[in-house]
């Protein structure tokens, strides 16, 4: 295989994973898998969280995308890579960057500040219900996400921490 399709299935998976990331926070996160992810959206000062095991459901992922590809498929070996690098992208930017589990770093302009205010405009509800940013890499513009929060609120739809009024 030639370093140019290990390249396109690697970084095609990468950007996949941002859309499987989507899905799985607004629709198992935020419904029947809030058992895990509760946790992460209270305040509490454990270094680890019940949410943490979703991790383990993305490693689980990719090693059986290496164990399969390693059988039968040079393409499913390089998925499992592109796996792997979001999920390292995922741990710098969101455990990282946005919730300074590793470091502490607060980004003061560019993507990097955009990136923390629309994480931090998705724990601005209270509870599963509603909420805005539901991705990890790629951020819409934080105003559009706070009216679309206050919009949920006039609604109804979701409960919004008071700050954000």
């Amino acid at each position: 295989m030639s370093i140019w399709a290990i390249s396109l299935i690697v970084i095609s998976t990468v950007i996949a994973m941002e859309f499987v990331a989507w899905a799985a926070h607004k629709y198992i996160m935020h419904g029947w898998g809030w058992g895990w992810h509760r946790d992460h959206h209270e305040p509490h000062d454990n270094m680890l969280e019940k949410n943490d095991y979703f991790g383990l459901v993305g490693a689980a992922i990719a090693i059986s995308l290496f164990a399969i590809g390693a059988l039968y498929s040079d393409v499913l070996w390089w998925m499992g890579m592109g796996v792997t690098a979001y999920g390292v992208i995922y741990t710098l930017i969101h455990d990282g960057l946005v919730h300074q589990r590793y470091f502490k770093y607060v980004p003061k302009s560019g993507y990097a500040k955009r990136l923390v205010q629309a994480h931090k405009l998705h724990h601005a509800t209270i509870g599963k219900e509603g909420g805005v940013s539901f991705g990890f890499v790629f951020a819409r513009d934080p105003a559009k996400l706070k009216a679309e929060l206050k919009a949920q609120r006039k609604a109804g739809t979701a409960v919004v921490r008071d700050a954000l009024s």
